[in-house]
Protein backbone atom coordinates (compact mmCIF):
# COMPACT_ATOMS: atom_id res chain seq x y z
CA UNK A 1 0.00 0.00 0.00
CA UNK A 2 1.79 3.55 -0.64
CA UNK A 3 2.12 6.01 1.89
CA UNK A 4 -0.05 8.75 2.20
CA UNK A 5 0.94 11.93 1.59
CA UNK A 6 -0.61 15.58 1.49
CA UNK A 7 1.98 18.22 0.16
CA UNK A 8 0.46 19.49 -3.09
CA UNK A 9 -2.78 19.78 -1.15
CA UNK A 10 -4.59 18.37 -3.82
CA UNK A 11 -6.00 14.79 -3.41
CA UNK A 12 -5.06 14.10 -6.86
CA UNK A 13 -1.54 15.36 -7.18
CA UNK A 14 -0.70 14.08 -3.47
CA UNK A 15 -1.57 10.55 -4.67
CA UNK A 16 0.46 10.86 -7.57
CA UNK A 17 3.44 12.17 -5.22
CA UNK A 18 2.61 8.65 -3.44
CA UNK A 19 2.17 6.11 -6.03
CA UNK A 20 5.18 7.59 -8.51
CA UNK A 21 8.79 7.99 -7.02
CA UNK A 22 9.64 10.31 -10.58
CA UNK A 23 6.62 12.68 -9.67
CA UNK A 24 7.75 12.83 -6.41
CA UNK A 25 11.27 13.42 -7.28
CA UNK A 26 9.95 15.76 -10.16
CA UNK A 27 7.48 17.55 -7.55
CA UNK A 28 11.07 18.41 -5.31
CA UNK A 29 12.73 19.45 -8.19
CA UNK A 30 10.17 22.03 -8.98
CA UNK A 31 10.36 23.70 -5.24
CA UNK A 32 12.42 26.27 -5.66
CA UNK A 33 11.50 30.05 -5.93
CA UNK A 34 7.51 28.59 -6.31
CA UNK A 35 4.89 27.99 -3.80
CA UNK A 36 5.86 24.20 -2.26
CA UNK A 37 2.01 22.69 -3.06
CA UNK A 38 2.02 24.08 -6.46
CA UNK A 39 5.58 22.68 -7.41
CA UNK A 40 4.36 19.53 -5.97
CA UNK A 41 1.39 19.44 -8.18
CA UNK A 42 3.56 20.08 -11.41
CA UNK A 43 4.06 16.75 -11.79
CA UNK A 44 0.11 16.10 -11.81
CA UNK A 45 -0.77 18.75 -14.37
CA UNK A 46 1.81 17.14 -16.54
CA UNK A 47 0.19 13.80 -16.06
CA UNK A 48 -3.02 15.43 -17.15
CA UNK A 49 -1.95 16.56 -20.19
CA UNK A 50 0.25 13.66 -21.29
CA UNK A 51 -2.26 11.50 -20.04
CA UNK A 52 0.66 9.66 -17.74
CA UNK A 53 3.40 10.66 -15.76
CA UNK A 54 5.76 8.23 -17.52
CA UNK A 55 9.78 9.16 -16.77
CA UNK A 56 10.75 6.98 -20.55
CA UNK A 57 7.61 8.60 -22.31
CA UNK A 58 8.76 12.04 -20.68
CA UNK A 59 12.73 11.34 -21.86
CA UNK A 60 11.67 11.10 -25.16
CA UNK A 61 8.91 13.22 -26.03
CA UNK A 62 10.05 16.26 -28.40
CA UNK A 63 11.75 18.75 -26.50
CA UNK A 64 9.78 21.76 -27.65
CA UNK A 65 6.42 20.11 -27.35
CA UNK A 66 7.41 19.16 -24.17
CA UNK A 67 8.14 22.59 -23.27
CA UNK A 68 4.78 24.04 -24.54
CA UNK A 69 3.28 21.69 -22.28
CA UNK A 70 4.92 22.37 -19.24
CA UNK A 71 4.08 26.33 -20.42
CA UNK A 72 0.51 25.94 -20.98
CA UNK A 73 -1.87 27.80 -18.20
CA UNK A 74 -1.44 27.16 -15.93
CA UNK A 75 2.29 26.62 -16.47
CA UNK A 76 4.35 24.36 -13.88
CA UNK A 77 6.09 26.81 -12.62
CA UNK A 78 7.23 30.16 -12.75
CA UNK A 79 10.19 29.22 -15.01
CA UNK A 80 8.13 26.44 -16.94
CA UNK A 81 10.76 26.68 -19.78
CA UNK A 82 13.52 25.80 -17.61
CA UNK A 83 11.93 23.58 -15.51
CA UNK A 84 10.84 21.51 -18.72
CA UNK A 85 14.00 21.27 -19.49
CA UNK A 86 15.17 19.52 -16.15
CA UNK A 87 12.21 17.24 -16.03
CA UNK A 88 13.28 16.03 -19.25
CA UNK A 89 17.11 15.67 -18.68
CA UNK A 90 16.59 14.40 -15.05
CA UNK A 91 13.93 11.66 -16.87
CA UNK A 92 17.11 11.03 -19.38
CA UNK A 93 19.35 10.33 -16.62
CA UNK A 94 16.59 8.07 -14.33
CA UNK A 95 16.36 5.69 -17.75
CA UNK A 96 19.93 5.88 -18.48
CA UNK A 97 21.17 4.97 -15.24
CA UNK A 98 18.56 3.53 -13.33
CA UNK A 99 16.54 1.81 -16.18
CA UNK A 100 13.76 4.04 -15.74
CA UNK A 101 13.19 2.70 -11.41
CA UNK A 102 13.62 6.09 -9.69
CA UNK A 103 13.87 4.62 -6.61
CA UNK A 104 17.07 3.05 -7.97
CA UNK A 105 18.71 6.30 -6.63
CA UNK A 106 18.00 5.50 -2.89
CA UNK A 107 18.10 1.74 -2.91
CA UNK A 108 20.42 -0.12 -5.98
CA UNK A 109 23.02 -1.51 -3.98
CA UNK A 110 21.92 -0.80 -0.73
CA UNK A 111 23.15 2.60 -0.26
CA UNK A 112 23.89 4.66 2.68
CA UNK A 113 22.65 7.78 3.42
CA UNK A 114 26.10 9.51 1.80
CA UNK A 115 25.46 7.53 -1.61
CA UNK A 116 21.90 8.96 -1.92
CA UNK A 117 22.73 12.64 -1.02
CA UNK A 118 26.12 11.90 -4.14
CA UNK A 119 23.31 10.21 -6.43
CA UNK A 120 21.12 13.69 -5.78
CA UNK A 121 23.27 16.11 -6.11
CA UNK A 122 24.14 15.03 -9.57
CA UNK A 123 20.74 15.66 -10.84
CA UNK A 124 20.35 18.87 -12.65
CA UNK A 125 19.16 21.72 -10.59
CA UNK A 126 19.77 19.66 -7.39
CA UNK A 127 22.22 21.10 -4.75
CA UNK A 128 22.92 19.83 -1.08
CA UNK A 129 20.07 21.73 0.60
CA UNK A 130 18.10 19.93 -1.59
CA UNK A 131 19.29 16.53 -1.30
CA UNK A 132 19.39 16.75 2.26
CA UNK A 133 15.56 17.71 2.53
CA UNK A 134 14.93 14.89 0.36
CA UNK A 135 16.41 12.28 2.44
CA UNK A 136 14.82 13.87 4.94
CA UNK A 137 11.39 13.59 3.05
CA UNK A 138 12.31 9.92 2.18
CA UNK A 139 12.94 9.24 5.98
CA UNK A 140 9.83 10.98 7.43
CA UNK A 141 7.03 10.26 5.22
CA UNK A 142 8.46 7.63 3.09
CA UNK A 143 9.93 5.40 5.77
CA UNK A 144 12.73 4.93 3.33
CA UNK A 145 15.86 5.28 6.00
CA UNK A 146 19.13 4.73 4.42
CA UNK A 147 22.21 4.45 6.90
CA UNK A 148 23.26 7.71 8.47
CA UNK A 149 20.07 9.43 6.83
CA UNK A 150 19.93 11.66 10.20
CA UNK A 151 23.31 12.62 10.02
CA UNK A 152 23.33 13.50 6.26
CA UNK A 153 19.74 15.44 6.50
CA UNK A 154 21.50 17.50 9.27
CA UNK A 155 18.60 19.56 10.95
CA UNK A 156 15.97 18.47 8.25
CA UNK A 157 15.92 15.19 10.35
CA UNK A 158 14.83 16.56 13.54
CA UNK A 159 11.55 15.27 14.84
CA UNK A 160 8.44 17.31 14.85
CA UNK A 161 10.20 20.35 13.00
CA UNK A 162 8.44 22.27 10.84
CA UNK A 163 11.88 23.41 8.58
CA UNK A 164 10.64 21.81 4.97
CA UNK A 165 8.48 19.70 2.82
CA UNK A 166 9.89 16.42 5.07
CA UNK A 167 7.76 17.78 7.61
CA UNK A 168 4.23 18.77 5.82
CA UNK A 169 1.61 16.32 6.39
CA UNK A 170 -1.04 18.92 6.41
CA UNK A 171 -2.34 22.43 5.32
CA UNK A 172 -1.51 22.86 9.64
CA UNK A 173 1.89 21.79 8.67
CA UNK A 174 2.58 23.33 5.25
CA UNK A 175 1.64 26.60 7.50
CA UNK A 176 3.91 25.97 9.81
CA UNK A 177 6.75 25.29 7.79
CA UNK A 178 6.25 28.85 5.64
CA UNK A 179 6.37 30.72 8.99
CA UNK A 180 9.44 28.66 9.90
CA UNK A 181 10.53 30.05 6.35
CA UNK A 182 9.72 33.57 6.91
CA UNK A 183 11.40 33.89 10.35
CA UNK A 184 14.55 32.38 8.22
CA UNK A 185 14.46 34.69 5.95
CA UNK A 186 14.14 37.58 7.98
CA UNK A 187 17.17 36.70 10.56
CA UNK A 188 19.11 36.03 7.57
CA UNK A 189 18.58 39.90 6.45
CA UNK A 190 19.14 41.35 9.71
CA UNK A 191 22.95 39.53 9.78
Amino acid sequence: MAPTLCIAQNPAADRLLADDQFALLIGMTLDQQFPMEAAFTGPYKIEQRMGSFDVATIAAANEDDFVALCSTPPAIHRFPKAMATRIQEIARLIVEQYDGRTEEIWSADDPDAQEVFDRLTVLPGWGAMKAKIFIALLAKQLDVQPAGWQQVAGDYSEPGSRRSVADVVDAETLQEVREFKRKAKAAAKQR
